[in-house]
């Protein structure tokens, strides 16, 4: 059983608004706070929200190792956990640290943002200089947000995912990321991976999963695949009637929605042996 974390079990009744099941509906993006919809690619408050609520405890440390504006830390601050969040693009963690300034219940928490690659092991150095600070050699939650390979460029640098050449070189680029989330969450903690799916090539690529492969190959558990509803976003937001058209026109489904995949890491003892890999070389086009 999951030890319940922010509400008492015996009162289950009384969370409505705490999601149990794997179709997740939230409606328009929060914007209580110091959350703005105004970054591409940002994910909605809610998805940080649901998750810290059910899977972590105040003063609690979490890691989001592709931060962008900052959602994830704004709700730790909101709900009294510990945060640290890792972004590669020097004007977006200084943007972000500004917006987080403007967050409220300042001072109930550590709340840290870096500038580094979630790819690269120094990161993880800087991560743990941090976790020490609060006497912890690890973090409870790990969130993983990567760009959806190259729908929207984040960057120039050549390090960022969004401009990794060909999906292979994305997929073995984001292994790193993936094996550095495994070696920073304490066994027993969670890791939560949010990432959706792309067309190329007039075909459907599996993006989120052959990222949760990766996941899977890391030795981390699959606890849950929640399936999140996509609102109108700044892409599509103004262009409904153009991608109606364009799905009757080459005959496919527009995407309407995302994964929210929750992985735990297994205690000390119970780690097994991961399963047969699904995801092409890392030199496939």
């Amino acid at each position: 059983m999951i030890k319940p974390c922010d509400f008492d079990l015996a009162r289950w009744k009384e969370y409505p608004d705490l999601l149990t099941e794997s179709l997740w509906i939230l409606g328009a993006r929060s914007k209580d706070s110091a959350h703005v919809g105004d970054y591409w690619g940002n994910f909605v408050p809610q998805i940080p929200r649901q998750i810290l609520r059910r899977f972590t405890s105040p003063g609690d440390w979490i890691v989001d190792l592709f931060s962008g504006m900052g959602t994830t830390l704004i709700e730790c601050r909101i709900l009294g956990r510990n945060g640290i969040g890792v972004d590669l693009n020097e004007d977006v963690v200084r943007a972000s640290r500004e917006r987080l300034g403007a967050a409220g219940n300042p001072g109930a928490a550590c709340i840290e943002i870096l500038q580094g690659d979630a790819t690269h092991p120094d990161t993880v150095g800087l991560v743990r200089e941090v976790l020490a600070r609060g006497n912890r050699t690890d973090a409870d939650c790990v969130f993983l947000h990567p760009p959806y390979h190259n729908i929207i460029r984040f960057s120039r640098d050549r390090r960022d995912l969004s401009n990794a050449r060909g999906e292979g070189r994305f997929l073995e680029a984001f292994q790193r990321s993936v094996t550095h989330a495994t070696s920073l969450v304490r066994p027993g903690g969670h890791v939560v991976l949010v990432i959706g799916d792309i067309f190329r090539r007039g075909q459907v690529r599996p993006l989120g999963f052959l990222c949760m492969e990766m996941c899977r190959r890391s030795g981390l558990e699959l606890r849950a695949i929640n399936v999140k509803d996509i609102q109108n976003t700044r892409g599509k937001g103004h262009r409904t009637n153009l991608w109606r058209y364009r799905a009757f026109k080459e005959g496919l489904y527009v995407f309407r929605h995302e994964y929210v995949m929750l992985f735990r890491r297994p205690l000390t003892g119970e780690e097994v042996k991961p399963p047969p890999s699904l995801v092409p070389d890392p030199g496939s086009p």
